[in-house]
């Protein structure tokens, strides 16, 4: 709980008043305060999309008493989608029901010219990824755990056409981080896309493992292009259209990472055995994992896909 609030305080918001009994993660409501413009962006951008989808955690209030600090009251849910990822793999059942969800999300803040790029409120970066999206459990009786799936942190929720868009400011937790995000190309709501595809990839996993984490630690001098060079090792190479997007430096850094992965080093997701990834499961990420922004399907594209005819 945040220093600027004490147990018992009643904090009084435009519809109820809250008192603090307990911890504020145990409680039926999330309350965030901040001193950030962030927070502000996370209020505006919920009352924008309020009330148009089940698939956003909503503003439920504001508090207006005390002003400072400033304070948005949330809806609580049990947990986070990495948390359940690593108490139990989750079935290939409820991978599709939570990546239906994710998209239905996703579709109504693309089609309003949004790209969800997320900013926590401590400041750390993600995009689309597993501890941005929450869950409710149910009574455990069927055969997907979940009540509930809602996309979090709005407070970076941007428009595409901006211009930290389109001056590809660097955003997102790194190994979640679209190509193009990472080259500082600009980027779109195909960035979104690429996320989802990489949490999905996270989730059929499991065991907290990420295919895109490099074999250095996050403050390696290579880091982040160690990150790229995987990218491309699974997904690549960069086609030559980069070309039309990027300039002479940014080709040069592609020429460098193809330069370092001869045949032997590459690892080409669409050779992945059944084994480790079913052939259905693979084909769908090969549709939404293309190394140009261009080629990847919209949201609204892959929520028609026969993937999730399956199971």
């Amino acid at each position: 709980m945040t220093a600027a609030f004490r147990l018992g305080q009643i904090l009084r918001g435009h519809k109820a008043c809250y008192t603090l009994t307990k911890e504020l993660q145990d409680t039926p409501v999330i309350i965030k305060a901040v001193q950030h413009f962030r927070l502000e962006d996370a209020r505006d951008a919920l009352k924008r999309f309020q009330g148009q989808t089940p698939f956003i955690r909503p503003l439920l209030d504001e508090i207006v008493d005390p002003p400072d600090p400033p304070a948005i009251v949330l809806r609580h849910l049990d947990d986070h989608l990495l948390n359940a990822s690593n108490s139990r793999t989750l079935t290939s059942r409820e991978i599709k029901y939570v990546a239906r969800r994710i998209l239905e999300a996703l579709k109504l803040l693309h089609g309003e010219g949004f790209v969800h790029t997320g900013n926590h409120l401590r400041n750390l970066l993600f995009y689309v990824k597993p501890d941005n999206v929450l869950v409710n459990y149910g009574s455990g009786n069927g055969d997907i755990r979940f009540t509930d799936v809602q996309l979090a942190g709005m407070g970076a929720t941007l428009p595409a056409d901006s211009s930290y868009a389109k001056d590809g400011v660097m955003i997102g937790a790194p190994i979640w981080r679209s190509p193009e995000a990472h080259l500082q190309i600009g980027w779109s709501t195909a960035t979104d896309i690429w996320s989802f595809g990489a949490l999905i990839l996270a989730l059929i996993y499991g065991d907290n493992f990420f295919i895109f984490c490099p074999d250095v630690s996050f403050d390696h001098e290579e880091y982040l292009l160690r990150i790229l060079t995987r990218q491309c090792s699974f997904f690549g190479p960069f086609p030559l259209s980069y070309q039309e997007i990027a300039g002479e430096e940014t080709l040069a850094i592609l020429a460098y990472i193809h330069e370092s992965l001869p045949p032997e080093k590459q690892k080409p997701f669409r050779r992945i055995s059944a084994k480790e990834v079913s052939a259905e499961d693979r084909d769908f990420l090969l549709k939404v994992m293309k190394m140009d922004p261009r080629d990847r399907p919209t949201a609204a594209e892959l929520l028609e896909d026969d993937w999730f005819r399956g199971n």
